[in-house]
């Protein structure tokens, strides 16, 4: 067999996905040149590893079990790369990070200065929604993970970080009548909400559901990004977190409109599954991240203390 390394990569990451797009998004590759790498790779094997029906890609009982041996193959390799780099007196290893969507204002902060120190370290990030990001501390995908709502039915510890507040925002220019009643606002706006799955859609649901606020014109986007965009341009209103509203607050191209009731305050923090056994490269970026999170914090967010 002369199969590669990255073909057994791909494949293992096609079995996790249970999908040739998902892989191919995840691994930033194209769907035809996934489907041409599994196509080699199933050309060294007499027997299917996947099957097509109704267009929906399912793995055999023979592709599982390639895929455990293919999972192991590759965990030794990155044990051997591992090895060479503690040889040499360097800190080595990978250390996986899923983030929620609004963490990508966050996370690159508390990770800069440990990578910077730490050149033998594999990074892998996958930022993603709520939903996924249960999903793969769940499956044990990663080491840890950043939200600013703790999953219900997982047993977790946790490390916070930073305080997460949400306030309702709107386009600079567009005049508010301070005297409004939250209904009053609310009647006249058209809303921008995030897409099922996310964290601060099901905030500023909770909070419109909890305080019997009309909702009569909405629009759902995919990205917090998205929907800043959205509100830049004078589209609607939404609630979000401020953490990434830096720059277009300070220009004026957005304005934080109060509202009783908010913000919504909740906390970003780096999570893992209890009952996991952190690697060493894991223990140590925690480790970094309880000792530098304070200078972190001064350096890179003070700025939010103007909205508490």
């Amino acid at each position: 067999m002369e199969y590669t390394l990255n073909q057994l990569q791909i494949f293992l990451k096609i079995v996790q996905n249970q999908s040739i797009t998902k892989t191919a998004e995840e691994l930033y590759m194209t769907q035809p040149a996934v489907s041409i790498q599994l196509k080699n790779f199933q050309n060294q094997f007499s027997i299917p590893l996947t099957e097509v029906v109704s267009r929906k890609l399912f793995v055999t009982d023979f592709g599982y079990q390639v895929a455990n041996s293919v999972e192991k193959i590759l965990n030794e390799v990155d044990a051997l790369n591992y090895k060479t780099s503690a040889f040499k007196g360097e800190l080595s290893g990978r250390l996986n990070i899923c983030s929620v969507s609004t963490g990508q204002y966050v996370l690159p902060s508390f990770l800069s200065g440990f990578m910077e120190r730490h050149k033998g370290v594999d990074l892998r990030i996958d930022v993603t929604n709520k939903v996924r990001v249960v999903e793969s501390l769940e499956r044990n995908e990663v080491d840890f993970a950043l939200v600013s709502v703790l999953p219900k039915k997982l047993h977790i510890e946790q490390e916070i970080l930073l305080p997460n507040r949400l306030f309702l925002i709107g386009k600079k220019s567009n005049k508010i009548k301070s005297n409004n009643s939250n209904k009053d606002l609310f009647e006249s706006m058209q809303l921008i909400f995030r897409e099922e799955g996310s964290a601060t859609r099901d905030a500023m649901k909770e909070f419109i559901a909890k305080n019997k606020l009309p909702v009569h014109k909405r629009i759902q986007l995919a990205t917090n990004e998205a929907v800043k965009q959205a509100v830049m341009a004078g589209i609607g209103y939404s609630i979000m977190p401020v953490i990434g509203l830096k720059y277009e607050l300070s220009n004026e191209e957005l304005q934080i409109i109060p509202i009783n009731g908010l913000p919504i305050t909740t906390s970003w923090r780096l999570i893992w599954l209890k009952s996991k056994k952190l690697s060493p490269t894991a223990q140590a970026y925690l480790e970094y991240i309880r000792q530098a999170k304070e200078k972190i914090i001064k350096e890179k967010f003070n700025w939010i203390v103007d909205y508490y």
